[in-house]
């Protein structure tokens, strides 16, 4: 499966969360790419959009690809293979990176308003999709400390094996596509401009998207 572009994903994924419409679900897009995504999900499903903030921590040579990552808590997942790529004063120095990061986007996207409270609420996490899954396991543990009254993670696509990962972490996991051959993210989109953060701004200073 290929979509044309990120609305076209998103509304694909609205389709399949129906169920949840009318029921004030809190959508939470993983910044920046799924931000859009989250924004007409929520439309659709009559909820409200946040972001929920994780960052991957990057292979010392190879900044794409991702060894772990951190939640805006200091929490830390880290791969199997962490290790044997990164030592343990890497690994600490990359994640204080990753948090001061965090630190500057959430003063960036909302900085009148503290974050939503997931708390007894229907929360669903959307990505553009998903490679290792690291983000997406940071970003469902940090919300499950939070007490929601259901989890979902929602993606357009992801390898077998990194949603074997991600599923333990959630309540419910839903996937359009789940291709045996992955490469990388980006090549189930047609169209995979990056998002800036003055998009991620102005789309969460909007509120809502129109459909």
């Amino acid at each position: 499966m290929i979509f044309r572009n990120r609305d076209d994903a998103a509304h694909m994924l609205a389709e399949k969360l129906q169920r949840f419409r009318g029921q004030n679900p809190l959508v939470l897009a993983i910044p920046r790419g799924a931000v859009p995504m989250a924004e007409y999900i929520a439309a659709a499903l009559e909820g409200e959009v946040d972001v929920v903030l994780v960052r991957k921590l990057r292979a010392p040579a190879n900044p794409e690809l991702a060894i772990g990552s951190v939640d805006e808590s200091g929490w830390t997942y880290l791969a199997d293979y962490a290790m044997r790529m990164a030592g343990s004063e890497y690994i600490a120095d990359e994640k204080e990176r990753q948090l001061q990061v965090m630190r500057e986007r959430r003063a960036q996207y909302t900085p009148v308003r503290p974050p939503l409270d997931p708390a007894g609420r229907i929360v669903i996490v959307v990505d553009d999709g998903l490679a290792t899954g690291s983000t997406m396991i940071a970003a469902l543990h940090a919300l499950r400390a939070k007490n929601p009254k259901k989890l979902i993670c929602a993606v357009p696509v992801a390898p077998p094996d990194t949603l074997e990962k991600v599923t333990p972490y959630a309540d419910e996991v839903v996937c359009l596509t789940a291709p045996e051959s992955f490469y990388a993210v980006g090549q189930f989109y047609m169209d995979f401009p990056q998002i800036s953060d003055d998009e991620v701004i102005a789309l969460l200073r909007a509120g809502k998207s129109k459909l």
